[in-house]
């Protein structure tokens, strides 16, 4: 009997020690670990926070604005963020380079006209195209036994007044072109020193009824302009 008991106890240990075993070989689920819990976040820190993006504000600089006009016509204004200005840049200095080819085209042609008119050679006549009258009484190379001295003479004043005429309205818009360049860039550097203005109420003006004496002692209404700074 107590070698029965013994065999029982035996075979009772050794079941356990196989269970045992067979729970350690199999996989162990284990629980996430929640690492906001193991660091979790300070408050205080607001070095996590997004800050919002501070916006430079625009400064304008006289200097660069007048080098960029310099530069190229309009650029300035575009620097001073005056685009409306640029359409007015450009239409001032279309009408300043037509009106040098048009001068110009009448200058060429009405000094044709004279240089044909004063030469003797009868086959260049170009001015007959210019002057709107019978050649046959003014033209004394082509015509000269009916053309009148005193017409002759009139004419070639004329063409030699309209060569002058032309060629000093496109000298003159030569000039209108380097004065408009100037004006732009003058215009530039202007908008960049008053970019920044601060137009405060210290700054103020009133338009308000007043009494103005009129001759012989009399009283009427008016209109005065009042101009006010406050320091």
């Amino acid at each position: 009997m107590t070698f029965k008991k013994i065999l029982i106890l035996l075979v009772l240990i050794l079941f356990c020690f196989q269970q045992s075993s067979f729970a350690q070989d199999t996989i162990a689920v284990t629980k996430p670990v929640n690492k906001k819990a193991i660091n979790p976040v300070d408050k205080s820190d607001s070095s996590h926070v997004k800050k919002p993006v501070k916006r430079i504000k625009f400064t304008a600089e006289p200097l660069k604005a007048s080098m960029m006009a310099v530069a190229f016509p309009g650029l300035g204004q575009i620097y001073n963020r005056k685009i409306w200005k640029i359409p007015l840049v450009y239409a001032g200095f279309g009408g300043l380079i037509y009106s040098v080819g048009f001068n110009s085209k009448n200058y060429i042609k009405y000094m044709k006209a004279y240089q044909d008119f004063t030469d003797a050679i009868p086959a260049t006549k170009s001015y007959e195209a210019l002057i709107l009258a019978d050649p046959k009484g003014y033209d004394p190379v082509q015509y000269p036994k009916t053309y009148i001295p005193a017409n002759a003479a009139y004419y070639k004043d004329g063409m030699l007044r309209m060569v002058d005429y032309y060629k000093r309205y496109r000298d003159l818009s030569y000039i209108g072109i380097a004065g408009w360049y100037l004006l732009s860039i003058l215009d530039a550097n202007v908008d960049a020193s008053l970019f920044n203005y601060d137009v405060s109420d210290n700054l103020d003006i009133a338009v308000f009824p007043s009494q103005l004496p009129l001759p012989g002692g009399f009283v009427g209404a008016g209109i005065n302009v009042g101009f006010k700074v406050t320091f």
